[in-house]
């Protein structure tokens, strides 16, 4: 089975992905009054599951919405023991090895996958897992932050799909892995 491994994320232009506190208002600082998702909605149709980090889960907790993902989460985490129970149908629980959680999400029958935050990218490309990078430059230097990328055991190619203009100011770069 042909599975995707997709990096959809957002960043400044010196590569961080949130503020040194973790702060992300800085990604609405554009404002979007059509509601342009700039491609999110088409990534939610192509892929089968979401695969975050604790960080981002508990980020994505913390904004006091409704929770907002339509696709199953599998959150990769050593230290968070549990989900709270209003997601125990939505969110599955992962620990281990970024192949072995891979094949017990294949298991479960996901193939397409949207891989998010910061520590779980940096490992999926370090283990070269990654086949698309769709990446959102907003026009700001934050100085200092959460990296998008960071030391890599190798080089890894990718080659450039397309490049598009969101809102004015958002440059939005889409790369395939080359293999």
């Amino acid at each position: 089975m042909k599975t995707k491994k997709i990096v959809f994320i957002g960043k400044c232009l010196d590569g961080f992905i949130a503020g040194k506190n973790g702060e992300l208002d800085w990604l609405d600082m554009i404002p979007n009054p059509e509601q342009n998702d700039m491609g999110y909605q088409a990534l939610m149709d192509e892929i089968d599951a979401i695969v975050m980090g604790k960080t981002t889960f508990e980020t994505v907790i913390g904004f006091d919405i409704q929770w907002p993902y339509k696709k199953h989460v599998f959150v990769l985490s050593h230290s968070l023991k549990e989900i709270p129970k209003d997601l125990k149908n939505k969110v599955t629980l992962l620990k281990g090895d970024e192949n072995e959680v891979l094949k017990t999400i294949h298991s479960k029958g996901f193939y397409n996958l949207y891989i998010d935050g910061g520590k779980v990218i940096q490992k999926f490309l370090a283990k070269d897992l990654i086949d698309e990078l769709r990446i959102s430059t907003l026009p700001i230097l934050l100085g200092n932050g959460v990296p998008l990328f960071d030391v890599l055991p190798k080089t890894l190619e990718f080659t450039h799909i397309k490049t598009e203009f969101f809102l004015n100011e958002i440059v939005q770069s889409c790369y395939k892995r080359k293999r």
